[in-house]
């Protein structure tokens, strides 16, 4: 199976990067964890990026804030999937990471998630694997009825309490 490489731009971002981490932990899901900046140590972002493939990586996970060029940086080494996750910080919370992230030039495309929304860049990984990969896709099958089962318990107990 392909690992998923997850780069953060600070290891401030540790805490919401877990979430993806726990993720792919949950689903089986080879990983690596790095920290990069974009901006201040490009040569190794983009050495990581260049290498990625020829390493056993099948999808990036970048995350960043406050300028958060990571995701691009990234993606423009290397024709794996790049997910981004923008990162609440600064004065703006998160607004401008998520359209640095988002904004990407034709031919450089980066997935983005939401503010924060580590768990979906894992999954989403997990969902790019999957197509290869039946016995990932029996798993996010299962926790898809799973939360369905989760949401409907909560259903009905609200029901329950307003009947």
């Amino acid at each position: 199976m392909k690992k998923i490489a997850i780069i953060m731009g600070s290891d401030s971002d540790l805490p919401v990067v877990k979430k993806a981490v726990d993720m792919l932990a949950e689903f089986g899901v080879p990983y690596e964890v790095h920290v990069f900046s974009a901006h201040r140590t490009p040569a190794e972002a983009a050495q990581f990026s260049r290498d990625a493939r020829k390493n056993g990586f099948g999808a990036i996970i970048a995350a960043a804030g406050m300028a958060a060029h990571l995701a691009g940086a990234i993606a423009a080494g290397t024709t794996l999937p790049v997910v981004g996750i923008p990162i609440a910080s600064g004065a703006l919370n998160g607004v401008d990471a998520l359209y640095a992230t988002v904004q990407m030039p034709t031919g450089i495309p980066v997935a983005t998630v939401a503010i924060n929304g580590a768990a979906n860049a894992a999954l989403l990984c997990i969902q790019m694997l999957a197509i290869e990969d039946a016995s990932l896709a029996e798993k996010l099958d299962a926790k898809r009825r799973a939360d369905s089962e989760a949401v409907l318990a909560k259903n009905a107990k609200i029901e329950e309490q307003f009947a």
